[in-house]
């Protein structure tokens, strides 16, 4: 069992971390907030009690003075704590590309390493600096983590962003991060390693989640021919859940029956109709990437979703009276109730053909 401890583990990154290895059984979590770096003694005992550290813990933003104190000092209480505990974890600290840069958050970044990698040489222990890109992702907060969220948040509520400065990003999605500090661990990897992303201008990734946006109001799942154009539509979705859904489809009737409009797609996926009888319940998982869009063509159900790691539950209650759908964001696990009478019958679309043995399907009760 690894034991791994993780500071700023309310963060955008610590909870994308914590979420990646939420189904690992090999692993404890061990979350730190900034707030216990206000308690020496529960500091050593945490660096005490763990084989490694990911210390994501920082300030990145306000006043600049007390932002390049800040991440010197939590580095500094950091080491400290792992000296009087007499511990030597693994410490893996979230560092930027902009530690080279002559600027009070550049020059904090830098620092922090520095009393890291001089710690670690004087312990005989394992250090890492991570080179971060931009990294971005679901659930992150706009206006302040990045330029995809902003973007996201303002077309989810209609709005019209605006581009301040079109230079050039590197968008590094924030599960694949997570993978690669797992990888790190598991493979006791030391020295600087830095994480590239994919290249796009500002004006290049609004001009794509604008393009997404207006495919998604008309019900059209986009191409998504690339991986990041794929990690920046399950983004841009995050943003629409919950208040878009359920979303009603085309019913239309005529002398011969009727005919309903289920999904338009660019490009392809796989289909399955599943029957449930009244009372029983399917679902009970989460996916980590993939596009997931559920349809009751028969019967009344009651739809149950619930972010990973967190308590709410949001509830949709849908029937083939008149049929809406809703698509299910990533890292959200989910249920399926048939609250009707008779049997139950849902249609569920995914991006990509099923695998009899999915790598990217998890348990988790709702």
């Amino acid at each position: 069992m690894i034991r791994i401890g993780i500071t700023g583990a309310d963060g955008f990154i610590g909870w994308h971390l914590r979420a990646f290895l939420h189904s690992d059984s090999d692993i404890t979590v061990i979350p730190v907030s900034r707030q216990a770096f206000a308690s020496p003694k529960g500091l050593q005992d945490f660096a005490g009690g763990v084989h490694a550290i990911v210390h994501l813990a920082g300030a990145n933003r306000g006043d600049e003075r007390a932002l390049r104190e800040t991440n010197i000092s939590l580095a500094e209480q950091l080491v400290t704590a792992c000296e009087k505990a007499g511990s030597r974890p693994h410490i893996l600290f979230a560092n930027t590309t902009h530690h080279t840069v002559k600027s009070p958050y550049g020059e904090s970044k830098r620092i922090a390493a520095e009393n890291f990698t001089a710690w670690a040489a004087k312990s005989n222990a394992l250090f890492t600096s991570l080179i971060l890109p931009h990294v971005f992702g679901e659930g992150s907060r706009p206006f302040y983590n990045s330029a995809v969220a902003t973007f996201c948040h303002q077309l989810a509520n209609g709005e019209s962003p605006r581009i301040i400065e079109d230079r050039q990003l590197e968008l590094l999605h924030v599960q694949r991060l997570a993978e690669h500090i797992c990888t790190v661990i598991r493979e006791s990897t030391g020295g600087e390693i830095r994480l590239h992303g994919a290249p796009i201008r500002v004006s290049e990734l609004l001009s794509t989640l604008q393009k997404m946006a207006v495919q998604s109001n008309e019900g059209v799942i986009p191409e998504l021919a690339s991986s990041l154009e794929f990690e920046l539509f399950n983004c841009f979705r995050w943003y629409l859940f919950p208040q878009r859904y359920p979303v009603p489809v085309n019913l239309t009737r005529d002398e011969n029956g009727t005919s309903l409009q289920i999904l338009k797609t660019l490009r392809g996926g796989h289909c399955t109709l599943f029957t449930t009888r009244p009372g029983m319940t399917r679902g009970h998982h989460y996916h980590r990437r993939k596009l997931e869009r559920l349809l009751v063509i028969g019967g009344d159900a009651l739809i149950r979703v619930r972010r990973l790691l967190e308590h709410p539950v949001t509830e949709f209650r849908v029937s083939s009276d008149h049929p809406q759908f809703v698509d299910l964001p990533t890292l959200h696990t989910y249920d399926v109730t048939n609250i009707g009478a008779g049997d139950l019958t849902t249609l569920f679309w995914e991006q990509e053909i099923s695998d009899p043995d999915p790598d990217d399907t998890y348990p988790e009760k709702v």
